[in-house]
């Protein structure tokens, strides 16, 4: 019920911006598994977390958090941030009680030698309850493995502690809970890699005094799988090499499945979406195949019509890409990330609300798009047409079959049928 404060599951110390072996972009999917600190008859929660990771000379993506860099120097860093917090309590209230959610603040990473760095950061809850933590982490690289051990102090505010401990019942004062645990890697093959996380806080005296607690300790763990690559840089050109998306998609009512075999229906209320992507390029190949990566932030405009006002998508992933003849070039497509909407869609909401599967729908869940591309100078045989794109794309969200609290612990979502010109530099 408490939170873990998971600085980048699994990465407390940025391994991937700041080890030897340094990559720049990352994408992982796992099981994180916490203990449960309250009297409850449930002493343990899961959750399947997707992950995400990305170093450019500023901006950072590290697993729930990401950064800007506002001061960088060679041993020092003070950063803009932002990092999901967990509230572990038993998985049948998560879809009602949402006790987590994302902490902004300051964060300052001193590597004062080499391997070993110290990290300091202070943050704020949405009510602006602070907390803030220090932290020492070690990591080592040895064949195909990567060891980090961490040990930190989270100190809480008496506001903090109330509300994430107390649960605004208990009011108590300013406590710190020690932490200690490591972070694992292990390189399976090529971009293919497992990770895993044990680790345990000491909760402080104050806070175990609370009535409602009834753990001394709070464990953590996780396991996943994830792939790992080196950026690829462009050296012909100042802009690095990507793409621009325009698509305009249809709503249907049909899921995933019955939207492959050719069976989707048609939207009763007709509405649509207009969305625009940006494509950053990461790398030309994965696990040694032709398949390229993208980084790909993008915006959609839901439509207003008889069932809904306009609406807000704000969407963040990974896409790849394979391209193959046949015997003009076709490109396959498929993507995922993260995708949080302004208000709850008419789908959703018909779907995974009161009058449907009776859920509290969620404005962030997981996104999925798959797309078929066709190239416009081949079909039309115009060399100077060859760096644009034709195609169909589905546009999905969707809550990872009750396994998340990052996405309410719902099951459902909603689907967009699109059609989409796109160029490519």
């Amino acid at each position: 019920m408490a939170s873990l404060c998971l600085t980048s599951l699994p990465s407390h110390a940025n391994p991937i911006l700041d080890g030897p072996q340094q990559h720049d972009w990352g994408i992982a999917l796992g099981l994180r598994h916490a203990s449960i600190p309250y009297t409850s008859n449930i002493s343990t929660v899961s959750d399947v977390v997707p992950l995400f990771y990305y170093r450019g000379e500023r901006l950072y993506l590290d697993g729930l958090s990401a950064g800007y860099k506002l001061w960088k120097e060679q041993d020092f860093d003070l950063t803009l941030m932002g990092r999901y917090r967990f509230f572990d309590i038993p998985a049948n209230y998560q879809n009602k009680i949402r006790g987590d959610g994302i902490d902004f603040g300051l964060r300052t990473q001193w590597r004062f030698k080499p391997d070993y760095s110290l990290n300091l950061e202070l943050l704020s809850d949405d009510l602006g309850h602070f907390h803030s933590q220090l932290e020492l982490t070690w990591q080592q690289f040895y064949q195909a493995w990567y060891f980090e051990p961490y040990a930190s102090a989270h100190l809480k505010s008496s506001n903090y502690n109330t509300r994430y401990y107390g649960l605004e019942i208990f009011k108590t004062k300013a406590d710190t809970d020690l932490k200690m645990g490591i972070n694992l890697r292990y390189q399976v093959w090529r971009d293919f890699y497992l990770m895993a996380k044990v680790g345990a806080s000491y909760l402080g005296k104050r806070t175990q005094n609370i009535p409602i607690i009834d753990q001394r300790f709070q464990y953590e763990s996780f396991l996943g799988i994830s792939f790992f690559n080196y950026q690829y840089s462009n050296t012909s050109s100042k802009w690095p090499k990507g793409y621009l998306q325009l698509s305009h998609a249809w709503a249907t009512p049909s899921n995933l499945g019955d939207i492959i075999h050719f069976k989707a229906e048609k939207d009763e209320y007709n509405n649509q979406l207009t969305s625009i992507f940006y494509g950053h390029l990461l790398s030309k190949t994965l696990l040694g195949y032709p398949v390229e990566v993208y980084l790909t932030p993008g915006f959609a405009y839901h439509y207003s019509s008889a069932v809904q006002d306009p609406i807000l998508e704000y969407i963040l992933a990974f896409k790849a890409y394979y391209t193959f003849h046949w015997p003009l070039r076709w490109r396959f497509g498929a993507a995922e990330g993260l995708s949080y909407t302004s208000n709850i869609t008419y789908l959703e909401a018909s779907e995974l609300g009161e009058e449907g599967k009776g859920y509290k729908p969620s404005k962030l869940l997981n996104y999925l798009n798959f797309s078929l591309d066709l190239n416009l100078g081949d079909l039309l045989n115009k060399k100077q047409l060859e760096n644009i794109w034709v195609g169909y794309n589905i546009h999905h969200r969707s809550g990872i079959f009750e396994n998340s609290s990052l996405f309410g612990r719902i099951k459902g979502g909603s689907n967009y049928q699109g059609l989409h010109i796109q160029w490519t530099w």
